[in-house]
């Protein structure tokens, strides 16, 4: 078997080039929180993401009736949107013979699509092509399971009541499916799509020799030439800021629901109206919060550029700043004032 110079079989790492590596990816549990949290706040409203919930929701309800038969599925709304899918059976429990469910923002599959997305383009060592590639195509195949796992619903839920028909136990398979693929199931899936694909172009040993071929791939600075498109950014980032504020204290909707709340716990009451306030309230806070995240993201995105070394090695920010300087007019001999009299004038030129 061979061998280097320090004795350890060809193709092992030491310990330094595994610390470097450590380092490396050090930066993309740091992203994948940052994109959590943005993700958190982005959806603290209900239905934040109703277009693709509702897209969703009729593409559920089109296959389950496909599949299943006419009439496995019933769709309606749910919160002013399409998004609630009634399915029906003589074994379901219940008067009406169904079971309501709603594809709701986490039901939509966007969370592990920006989570798998973030993992493939903080991957080092593979073109920037390769990964909007593979971010696009994993995006597609998320989306697909995603479906998948809501039309299979029915038949967990089907068999479980053939069994114990008319009983509210029966569907506790169903929702135990749920829970599993919701806390593990995609996690699981996700991070081997992206080990595979990781593996594929070279895993551990191309992203170590992108790192010894350049310890500094790129870093963030702030930007130095802004152009009108780049103010503009930063005025729609202002403005969705105060339209988060006027969201929560000119909106009177939301001024009813947080006196309607105020009176309740005034005095004490429990219904369904205090409820309904408390719901309101919620999504006004949250819309705050939602918009909020996104003029911040806007405007961190417009003020600080990501930088990548030039083939000479310098960065791109030091040359502006050259050019600046370069860029300082000169004044001329001829165009300066002269000063003192014409006799001492002579004698110095």
């Amino acid at each position: 078997m061979a061998t280097d110079h320090d004795g350890r079989p060809e193709g092992d790492m030491s310990w330094k080039e595994v610390g470097e590596l450590g380092l490396r990816y050090g930066r993309i549990p740091l992203a994948l929180l940052f994109v959590e949290a943005f993700y958190w706040f982005l959806t603290l409203p209900s239905d934040t993401l109703a277009p693709i919930q509702v897209t969703e929701a009729w593409i559920w309800n089109e296959l389950t009736n496909m599949i299943y038969g006419e009439g496995s599925a019933v769709i309606s709304h749910h919160n002013g949107w399409l998004t609630r899918i009634d399915l029906q059976h003589t074994a379901f429990p219940g008067p009406y013979d169904s079971v309501g469910l709603y594809v709701s923002d986490e039901c939509a599959g966007i969370h592990e699509m920006i989570f798998l997305s973030t993992l493939v383009m903080m991957t080092d060592g593979v073109p920037q092509r390769e990964k909007l590639k593979a971010a696009g195509v994993m995006c597609a195949i998320v989306y697909v399971l995603n479906i998948l796992r809501l039309v299979v619903f029915y038949p967990i839920a089907v068999n479980s009541c053939m069994e114990t028909p008319n009983v509210q136990a029966c569907l506790t398979p169903m929702w135990e499916f749920h829970h599993q693929v919701y806390t593990w199931g995609f996690l699981v899936v996700l991070v081997g799509m992206w080990l595979i694909w990781f593996l594929r172009f070279g895993g551990p040993a191309r992203t170590l020799a992108a790192t010894k071929e350049d310890r500094s791939p790129w870093r963030f600075q702030r930007r130095f030439s802004w152009e009108p498109k780049h103010w503009a950014l930063l005025g729609f980032s202002l403005l969705l800021f105060i339209t988060a504020l006027s969201n929560m204290y000119t909106n009177q909707e939301a001024i009813d629901a947080r006196d309607t709340l105020a009176f309740c716990e005034f005095a004490s009451l429990v219904s369904s109206e205090c409820g309904d306030a408390q719901m309101r309230w919620d999504d006004a806070i949250g819309y705050a919060w939602s918009l909020s995240a996104l003029g911040l993201a806007l405007m961190v995105g417009t003020i600080v550029v990501i930088e990548r070394p030039l083939e000479d090695g310098s960065w791109p920010s030091q040359q502006v700043v050259v050019e600046e300087k370069s860029a300082v007019p000169t004044s001329k001999r001829h165009h300066q004032k002269r000063k003192g009299s014409w006799k001492r004038r002579s004698e110095e030129e």
